[in-house]
C-alpha cells in the first residue's frame, strides 16, 4: 500500500471547532469539550480534504520509527509539559478567552526538562531554532524505546532490535477482507508513524489479549483505508458513525496530497467512544509470522515466538486471537 502521511504535529478537526463548558468524554479532568460545528475548517479547505484520502483513525498511543544510534529504533511519544506555574498562567490566560496565539512563552523556563535523547517532531513551528508549544501548551516529540525501559515495556513486546522487526497489523495484501499479523523490518517502517494497540493501552477498545497474555501491534498510520466514505456534510457524518457497520471506528483521518492531515473523532459530533465490537474486529485475521529466516533465537515467552507457532492460522477476528488456548477460536488451520 502507498505510504501515506506521518503524525508529526497537531491534526486539524475538519470541522471549525467550539468549547462548551461540560466534562469532556475524552480526557478525564478536562472541564470542557471541544466539538464541531457543521462549517468546514479553512484549514481543511486549502490541504484540499475534498480530494483526500480518507482512513481509519484507530485508538492507540502515538509511536514513530526513526534512527537511533545508527539502528533503527522504535520511539515513544513524549510530548514537554510545560511546569506547574507556567500551566496555571497558560491556563489563567486561556480561561480569560483571549486569544492563546498571544501568549508569551519563555522557552527556557516554562518547561519541564526531558531526557537528553528527546526530539521534537519534525513539522511543529519553531522560532529562533527552539520547537514552540502547540495550542495546548505541549511541545510534541518522541524518546527512543530502549530495551529494558520498564516504562515502555509494552512497545518493547512488538520490536526485536537483535533482527530489527517490528509485529505489525495491516491489510493482507492477498487479501484486502482479512486483517494480518506479521513481522516487518524495521528499516520498511523509517520515518512513518503509528499506532501502538492492545491489552493495556487506551482501555483495550479492540479487545485484544488477556491480562495474563496481553497482546500489543503497530498499526501504521493511514493502514486501513475508507472506500465508501460519506460526504464531508456534518449530518451526513454523524449518520455514517451511527449507522454504518464500516463508522464504528475512533473517527476519520484524511491524508491530503500535500501531506496535511486532518482529522475528525467521534467526539468532535458528540459521539460516544469506546463502542461495542468496533469494525477493526469484525474482520478475520491471519497470523503470518515466520521466524525461521533469522539466525537469531527468540525469547520463548515473547510475542514473536507465540505468534510464530500460530503461523498460518486464521481468526474470526482480533478479539479471538488468544495466546493461551487457541484450537477452539480457530476458523481453520
Amino acid at each position: 500500500m502507498e505510504r501515506l502521511g506521518s503524525v508529526q504535529q497537531k491534526v486539524a478537526c475538519l470541522f471549525v471547532t467550539q468549547v462548551t463548558e461540560e466534562p469532556s468524554w475524552k480526557r478525564e479532568q478536562q472541564p470542557f469539550r471541544v466539538l464541531a460545528s457543521e462549517t468546514i475548517n479553512p484549514k481543511a479547505l486549502a490541504a484540499g480534504v475534498h480530494s483526500a484520502i480518507p482512513t481509519e483513525k484507530v485508538d492507540g498511543t502515538c509511536c514513530y520509527v526513526t534512527t537511533f544510534k545508527g539502528k533503527p529504533y522504535l520511539w515513544a511519544r513524549l510530548d514537554r509539559k510545560p511546569t506547574k506555574l507556567a500551566e496555571k498562567r497558560f491556563k489563567k490566560f486561556l480561561y480569560a478567552k483571549e486569544d492563546s496565539k498571544e501568549f508569551i512563552w519563555n522557552i527556557e523556563e516554562d518547561f519541564k526538562q526531558v531526557p537528553d535523547c528527546w526530539i521534537p517532531a519534525k513539522k511543529i513551528n519553531q522560532a529562533n531554532g527552539n520547537p514552540l508549544p502547540d495550542e495546548n501548551g505541549h511541545i510534541p516529540g518522541w524518546v527512543p524505546v530502549e530495551k529494558g525501559s520498564k516504562h515502555y515495556c509494552w512497545h518493547l513486546s512488538v520490536v526485536n532490535y537483535e533482527v530489527e522487526v517490528a509485529l505489525v497489523l495491516r491489510p493482507c495484501p492477498e487479501d484486502s477482507g482479512v486483517l494480518e499479523i506479521t513481522e516487518v523490518p524495521l528499516s520498511d517502517l523509517l520515518e512513518q508513524t503509528l499506532e501502538l494497540i492492545g491489552t493495556n493501552i487506551n482501555a483495550n477498545p479492540y479487545g485484544l489479549g488477556s491480562k495474563k497474555h496481553p497482546v500489543h501491534l503497530l498499526v501504521a498510520h493511514g493502514s486501513f483505508q475508507i472506500k465508501k466514505p460519506p460526504h464531508l456534510k456534518y449530518n451526513d457524518l454523524v449518520l455514517w458513525f451511527e449507522s454504518s457497520q464500516r463508522g464504528k471506528v475512533e473517527g476519520i483521518v484524511w491524508h491530503c496530497n500535500n501531506g496535511f492531515l486532518i482529522k475528525l473523532h467521534r467526539h468532535h459530533l458528540g459521539l460516544s467512544w469506546p463502542i461495542p465490537d468496533p469494525y477493526l474486529i469484525s474482520q478475520p485475521v491471519i497470523i503470518n509470522v515466520n521466524l525461521t529466516k533469522y539466525e537469531h533465537d527468540f525469547d520463548s515467552k515473547s510475542l514473536f515466538s507465540h505468534f510464530s507457532k500460530m503461523k498460518s492460522q486464521t481468526y474470526e477476528g482480533l478479539k479471538h486471537v488468544k495466546i493461551e488456548e487457541r484450537t477452539e477460536e480457530k476458523v481453520n488451520k
